[in-house]
């Protein structure tokens, strides 16, 4: 009445018999024998002799699979890979592998490097081609800790790593990094390269899992997600954050990765190795492929006689002879290192958002990652593509995945949240640059920034740039429809956001930044969304409460026609344009109460001013801001039109024109023929405001330092507009007929 437990059970004779019929290729008598021979008492000899027979009969399946020639794997019904794990091999590979925690009369059982190796590469081979190893081995905890453990070999960490690298990629619950015993001291003893590849695994582990995009995640969504993270205490992102920030030395070694040239990477001997090993072990094939492709290219064109392993070389025959070793192509040795650099400039981006920011911005500081991004710029991060640039199989060059491209875009991104909001910004520029802000103040009669004149001077750039002017530059030569528009100008834009700086503004439109966002916009009429939205953010920042702005606008839009385009630009997407006009609004209520020669003779002239001071426009804007929102539709993204629809009744409260706005508003409605329909969203739009702003985690100092009104002031604009009594004549009620009040709706409701 006993049934079979485990496929050993079988009997050999069965199996062999079986296996004429099936073409088993003979895995299940190997397993059968490797079962029996990897018992506790075991010297593991014979065990590693029958890993050797099983593995060539997974990596060549494995090779085919994953360079895409998959006819081999079509022709059998049972891939090898299959039948291996279907007799139990995976179980009891992770056994084998897991020997060394038990322990025997309190002695640990030792496995050596070698078989470790083996044991990992067929699981690896097995979890590429065989659907749900991956995941079945990722809800082994114990087993996923314990192959961390496995890096402290160099042997055996390139086979770890990228296991640990597929499993945590498919696994469930994020892992905890203080659960892996000793973590300080296995990172702590990395070397370079080890420690670039270990930054790989990193990247799952410390990024939240369901921020995939945050901007598009409603803000109803993301107040109940915080609500129930704060009872739950810190993530296990955040957790790994500080796991990893507590380790001696940590950000200053990523540091010196980040910055380190090309020619002080490691000698070309330990690359090959490193390849063979990459090449047998599969590790990012289709990137090897490309490598390899690379190789041969140039060196065919410099009759070089680097000799490179063929797929599946044997170690003692794969590598070439140290004298042929010499000559490795440069573009290889570029790539190797932007593949490096990828990983650890979002380890680092992803640190310098979190909850300990302010500790990893005194670091990277302190350990030049800006002056020393700054030296590469020319060679390596923004380099010209060469012929014969890397692009992975099936791309092109200028498709997002290829890692020139992947490389800037994290480089931009690193930049943003390098500058945002937070006074080091000042290190990306030189010292030059910095005199030069000191100079703009003098001349305009202003008291200088005072994070400028805190910068350490022994921090910022080197050279004859700084990183932001040299951004400047490829920014402006960028071709229009290049993907890079939309992450540079949010990186230059961050510089800009928070209290306006006059002498950071002129900085840049000295530059030309002002005309050449203007030829984007208006001369190559832009079509892309995104590229639109971050132009008009980085537009307003540098035009708001800045007279000589204005007056550059008024120079380049010069003609109706010129000024038509920009409109239809800006009305085309207010989600996109709104800061623009927010930025507008706020500097032309300035412009007309200073007393002062050259604002008057802007405000007479700029056709721009004279457009947003037009209350039927004012009223268009505040129209259909209010009509594009909604409570359930609220995102980080599109939050920003109900703030500058209050910008525009803040504004027009402070001129006592309140009531006659929120009445052109009702006028407007009942023209629609739809009475009740925009003022009763509205006041459900304020009352989420109310929740959203008014929490205490929340920081109100952006929409403070934006607009430069006070937050109070804020809040009393929205108490008023929120006051139920029916006579005030500021309040919403007033003007929704009792028929049409709909204003009490629950926000969960959909």
């Amino acid at each position: 009445g006993r049934g079979l437990v485990r496929a050993v059970q079988f009997t050999e004779t069965f199996l062999t018999e079986r296996d004429k019929q099936s073409k088993w290729s003979g895995i299940p008598q190997l397993l059968l024998k490797l079962y029996a021979t990897s018992h506790l008492h075991s010297d593991f000899i014979e065990c590693q002799n029958i890993l050797k027979e099983i593995s060539p009969l997974l990596s060549m399946e494995a090779m085919a699979f994953v360079t895409e020639d998959r006819k081999l794997t079509q022709e059998t019904t049972y891939p090898n890979t299959y039948i291996f794990d279907l007799f139990g091999g995976v179980d009891l590979l992770v056994e084998i592998l897991m020997r060394p925690t038990i322990s025997i009369r309190g002695q640990k059982l030792k496995i050596s490097d070698e078989m470790s190796k083996d044991c990992l590469s067929i699981l690896y081979n097995t979890c590429v081609c065989t659907e749900g190893v991956t995941k079945r081995l990722a809800e082994k905890n114990d087993f996923v800790i314990f192959l961390f453990t496995l890096m402290t070999s160099k042997k055996t960490f390139l086979q770890t790593a990228t296991l640990i690298e597929d499993i945590l990629g498919v696994k469930k619950e994020m892992i905890r990094l203080d659960e892996v015993p000793n973590l300080s001291s296995l990172v702590s003893n990395f070397d370079q390269q080890q420690l670039a590849n270990f930054c790989r695994i990193l990247a799952v582990t410390i990024s939240e899992m369901d921020t995939g995009n945050d901007d598009k995640h409603t803000l109803l969504a993301k107040n109940a997600q915080h609500k129930k993270s704060l009872s739950l205490g810190p993530s296990a992102a955040e957790i790994n954050q500080a796991a990893l920030l507590s380790i001696p030395g940590f950000v200053e070694r990523l540091c010196k990765l980040a910055t380190r040239k090309v020619s002080e990477s490691t000698g070309t001997a330990s690359f090959l190795q490193e390849l063979e090993e990459w090449y047998t072990w599969l590790d990012n094939a289709l990137v090897l492929d490309a490598l390899m492709r690379v190789a041969n290219e140039e060196s065919e064109h410099n009759q070089a006689s680097t000799v490179f392993p063929p797929p599946g070389a044997s170690e003692e025959n794969g590598l070439p002879h140290t004298s042929s070793r010499t000559q490795l192509p440069q573009s290889m040795k570029i790539m190797h290192e932007i593949m490096y650099k990828l990983e650890v400039l979002y380890v680092l981006c992803v640190l310098l958002m979190g909850r300990q920011r302010n500790q990893v911005h005194r670091m990277i500081a302190e350990f030049k990652l800006i002056p020393g991004l700054n030296n590469l710029f020319d060679k390596l991060i923004w380099r010209k593509h060469s012929a014969s640039a890397l692009v992975l199989h099936g791309h092109n060059q200028n498709c997002d995945c290829s890692p020139d491209i992947t490389l800037k875009i994290q480089f931009l991104r690193l930049l943003q949240s390098f500058s945002d909001h937070h006074e080091n910004k000042y290190l990306l520029l030189n010292n030059q640059e910095l005199n030069e802000l000191s100079a703009i103040s003098l001349k305009a009669n202003i008291p200088e920034v005072e994070a400028v004149l805190n910068t350490d001077r022994s921090l910022v750039c080197d050279g004859k740039r700084g990183l932001l002017t040299r951004l400047l530059q490829v920014m402006k030569k960028e071709p229009a429809e290049s993907s890079f528009r939309f992450w540079q100008a949010r990186a230059v834009e961050s510089f800009l956001r928070g209290t306006t700086s006059y002498a950071d503004q002129m900085l840049h439109l000295k530059r030309g930044l002002l005309e050449h966002i203007l030829y984007c916009i208006v001369d190559s009429e832009c079509k892309s969304r995104d590229v639109l939205q971050s132009y008009f953010d980085l537009l307003g920042e540098l035009m708001k409460f800045n007279v000589d702005a204005f007056k550059r606008f008024n120079k380049y839009i010069n003609t109706d026609a010129k000024f038509q385009v920009f409109l239809k630009q800006i009305n085309s997407s207010l989600v996109d344009s709104n800061m623009l006009v927010r930025c507008v609004t706020l500097s032309l209520d300035r412009f007309e109460n200073q007393v002062d020669m050259k604002v008057a003779e802007v405000l007479s002239e700029c056709r721009l001013l004279a457009y947003i001071s037009q209350v039927p426009t004012q009223m268009s804007f505040l129209f259909r801001l209010i009509n594009i929102i909604h409570v359930q539709t609220l995102t980080q993204e599109n939050v920003s039109c109900l703030n500058t629809s209050l910008v525009i009744l803040m504004l027009a409260r402070r001129k006592e024109r309140l009531p006659l706005y929120l009445r052109l508003l009702q006028r407007m409605e009942h023209s629609k023929k739809y009475p009740g329909f925009l003022l009763n969203n509205f006041h459900n739009l304020l009352r989420f405001w109310q929740q959203h702003y008014l929490h205490k985690d929340k920081d109100s100092t952006c929409l403070e330092n934006s607009s430069c009104i006070s937050f109070s002031y804020w809040k009393e604009t929205v108490s008023i507009l929120l006051n139920p009594d029916r006579q005030s004549p500021s309040a919403l009620v007033s003007y929704i007929e009792e028929p049409y009040m709909d204003i009490d709706r629950d926000f969960t409701e959909e």
